[in-house]
Parts: C-alpha cells; structure tokens; sequence
C-alpha cells in the first residue's frame, strides 16, 4: 500500500517539478489520478519523493492497477492507454497551452518551440525513454554525411491486442491520426490515446492549422503541421504558399511535404499536412553541381543540387516570386515525358509525376529544394521504378518519403535483430542461406565480405552499419528520375531547357 502511495507521489512531484502542475491544484490533480487508478483512499507517504524516472512510476502504477483489475490487460497497447490517462490527470487545459506558446512567440518564434517541444516531452506525449531506443548512426558517402535510424519506439502490438481491435467496433472518429479531433482523446486498441497531447493553433495562408510535434520524434523537434479540416495532401501553387508561410513564421524550421501520389507519396495521403523540425539534414548540406537558368525566373537564383535524387534548388528573398518558379517547374514537370529517360507523365490516364517540396530559411533568403519523383511501375518493378529495387529490400522496401529524401534512413526495427544475429554468422562462418531469417540478407553480404578481409566480434557492427549506410545511399539513387552519371545530368538538363 504504502509502495502505491509513494509512487502517486513521485507522479505528483514529477508534475510539479516540470511544471505541470501547479502547487495550488496539487489536491486537485492527486484526486484525478486516485480516480484513474480506481482508488478512493491516499496516505501521504512519510518519506520524502526521490524524483524516479516518469517510465518507472508509471510503470509501478500500472502493475499495482493490473493486479486490482483496474487495468483488464497488462500488454503495451493497454497500458499506453492506461498510463495516458494517468499523465492526462497533470496535463493543463488546451487555453493555457495555447496562452503560453503566443506569450513566448512575442518574445521569439524559437523561444515558443523551445518551451513547446519541451512541454510535448514533459506531458509524456513524446516519450523519451522509447526514443532512446532508436538505434542512430551516420554514414560517409560522396553526397555528404547520411543519418540512418532503426525505428524502435513504435510500440509493436501483441496478438491479443490486434485481435481485440479488430473485433472492436469500427469507428470513423477521429477521421486520421492527423485530425483535430485527437487533441484529448482517450483512444481505442486501434487508435493511439491523446489526453496529454495539446496543439497549437496557427494561420497559414489564410487557412486555420494545426501545429504539433511528431510522437515518434525521428530528428530533433521533428514537428507536423496541418490542415485542420481532414482534406486530401495536393502539391500546388497553394502548397508552396502554405509551405514559406511557415517559414514565415518560424525562420529556425525548415518544413516539407510529401509527394501526393501513392509509392513517392508518405503513409498519410488522406490529410493534408507538412513535417517540418530544428534539424539540418544532409540534403541542406549538399552543394549546387550545376547552376541553371529558368526561362521567365531570370532573377532566382537556381540549380541542379548534387544528390542522389534529382534535386533543383531555387532562392530568392521574394517569396511570392519563389512560389511561382515553384509551380512552373511543377506544372511544367507534371506533364513532362521522356521516353528515351523512361520518365512518363502518365499512362492509361493515370498521373506519374509530382514533386516532393522542401523549404527552409537561408541567409535571409526563402530556398526550396525541389525533388522529382515519379512513381510509374513495370512488370520487372511492381513496387515502382523510382522506388527501392527488390535487392535492397532487405534492407529497406517501405516507401521513400519526405524524411528519407532529406537523407535520413528510418529502418525497420526487425533490423536491429537480424543484423545481431548476422553479426554472430559473420564472425563465425556460418552458412547465412541455412537460417529462414538471414537467407535475405545472404547475396548484400557476399558482396562485401571480400572488402575487409578477417572480420572479427569487435569490428562486425561498424562494417555492417557501414554497409547498411551505402545500401541507403543505392535506395535513394535508385528513387532518383535523373541517374548521377553524365548520361542521367544530360536528361535532367533537357527537363530544365523544357521549362
């Protein structure tokens, strides 16, 4: 019992601590959590709190809820929604939130995010102790320094759990993960719960948004914004507007969109939203190849960016005559066939081409970078021809999104698993082609064994995260319309002459 109380306490002292909760609705706020733990009794321990870490008390709480029954199932897609409600308790209203960001943006658009990305991690909403799980590394290629993750902090349901959410009833409510409607909600099995989440209300071009961070954070303040009516992603002139008046806004962000069309498009095509963040990517970095004119933008300054992906950056401190270079490249490139560099704007009426637009501030300048994509398929490439060929998908298959145009790998998190046990197999020759698992990966490792020679325990895992990097930096040049070769930059500079 006393245990109990002690960890109500630390609960309560974690809030006051990070400012939660404020001394004067400590009572308050302790009677919320003694309702969502099921209790109607509390003894003030006597012992002072320790300031445990957050996963800790909750997870002490949860198992104390589970063995009264209050919590029916002790499986992580039941005690995220259950710890949730419990960091709800502590969590000020929505008006208070939103009062505090704009007191801040007065001061500075940096100091707001700052206080808001800090405030996304306090509620737990952002829960850092999955984050820190990600496995991070960087690897050098000749486009610059690329940034590899495998993904560990979503939650993988247990069977139970999926088989409960299918079987629960089907609800259209909210429409998306992305929807207004989240801010509060208690969740189901099949929707992630968002009590402790709070969102900012902001204008861009007109229109009422929505900004907010990502709970899975796969870069520093990685955020998301959008549109507070759940209407389908389109790149237009339109986008590009919202897009540089978010920069607008907040200079120290850069923000992207995803493509609009399935295979080059992200997981979400049915709500339009940008991803935007405090984080310079590998694609900021990489240098101008060859600077080129735009028929009609004389005054932009433009050019081919040396990348994987076929890239054109253009800058100008009008960001009005930005958006219009923007759409005439998008327009021009919508419609834009080249048989001879298999690049066709549609087939049986169905569209092919569209752009992956990212925008950020540079030295008092509005910059996009403009990536081409075309997600047309074969019968040789089912999943796409600008799109990871089947000998990586190994390694990556998923879909080549805005994140990873930047430069940045999210992997699956099966990965850190196989490539531990393919570390074992390595090190001590044994056949890779024998395991059901491995067997996958066995050709990707017969072609760089002859590289290193004797590999040993201490020397595997820096081989193999450097190989996986140079599979990412293939992914991408395989996504990539114009091939870096001079064959690929000649057909790139037909497009450019066609604008």
């Amino acid at each position: 019992m006393s245990n109990r109380n002690e960890l109500i306490d630390e609960l309560l002292y974690y809030g006051e601590k990070t400012g939660l909760v404020d001394p004067l609705d400590r009572t308050y706020t302790l009677n919320r959590i003694l309702e969502v733990m099921g209790l109607d009794a509390y003894e003030a321990p006597e012992t002072e709190p320790k300031g445990l870490p957050l996963e800790d008390v909750l997870a002490g709480l949860m198992d104390d809820a589970y063995a009264r029954g209050v919590l029916s199932e002790n499986s992580v897609a039941y005690r995220d929604l259950f710890d949730t409600k419990l960091m709800a308790a502590m969590v000020p209203a929505p008006h208070q939130v939103i009062r505090e960001f704009g007191a801040l943006y007065q001061e500075s658009p940096q100091k707001a995010t700052d206080w808001y990305y800090q405030f996304s991690c306090d509620t737990d909403y952002i829960r850092r102790y999955r984050i820190a799980r990600d496995m991070k590394w960087t690897a050098d290629t000749e486009y610059g320094v690329l940034d590899v993750t495998i993904n560990l902090s979503k939650p993988e349901k247990d069977p139970k759990a999926i088989a409960a959410a299918k079987n629960a009833p089907q609800s259209a409510y909210p429409k998306c993960q992305l929807c207004i409607e989240n801010e509060g909600y208690a969740g189901r099995l099949n929707h992630p719960a968002r009590q402790n989440h709070r969102i900012i209300p902001i204008t861009i071009d007109g229109g009422n948004w929505g900004f907010q961070y990502s709970p899975y954070v796969y870069y520093n303040e990685h955020c998301i914004v959008f549109n507070s009516k759940h209407t389908p992603m389109k790149i237009d002139e339109s986008a590009f507007r919202k897009l540089l008046d978010f920069i607008r806004q907040f200079p120290h962000y850069f923000v992207g969109s995803n493509a609009d069309l399935p295979i080059v498009g992200g997981s979400i095509l049915s709500h339009e939203h940008f991803q935007g963040g405090h984080y310079e990517f590998a694609m900021e970095r990489a240098a101008i190849k060859q600077e080129i004119q735009i028929h009609g933008f004389e005054e932009i300054e433009a050019g081919i960016v040396n990348w994987p992906m076929s890239v054109i950056r253009i800058r100008h401190k009008d960001p009005e005559k930005l958006v219009g270079a923007a759409s005439h490249i998008l327009d021009t490139w919508r419609g834009y066939t080249d048989e001879g560099a298999f690049i066709y704007a549609e087939t049986e009426g169905e569209p092919h081409n569209t752009i992956t637009p990212i925008a950020r501030m540079r030295d008092g300048k509005y910059e996009f970078d403009l990536v081409l994509r075309n997600n047309i398929t074969t019968e040789e490439y089912p999943l796409g021809v600008y799109h990871p060929h089947q000998e990586l998908h190994h390694i990556k298959k998923e879909n080549i999104g805005l994140i990873e145009v930047m430069g940045l790998a999210v992997l699956p998190a099966r990965l850190k698993g196989e490539m531990k046990r393919l570390a074992e197999y390595i090190v001590q020759k044994k056949d890779i082609r024998s395991d059901e698992e491995l067997a996958k990966h066995a050709d990707w490792v017969e072609q760089f064994l002859p590289k290193y020679g004797e590999i040993h325990a201490d020397t595997v895992d820096q081989i193999l995260q450097d190989e996986i990097g140079i599979v990412f930096k293939q992914v991408l040049e395989h996504a990539g319309v114009y091939k870096n070769t001079e064959a690929g930059l000649h057909d790139f500079l037909k497009f450019i002459d066609a604008l």
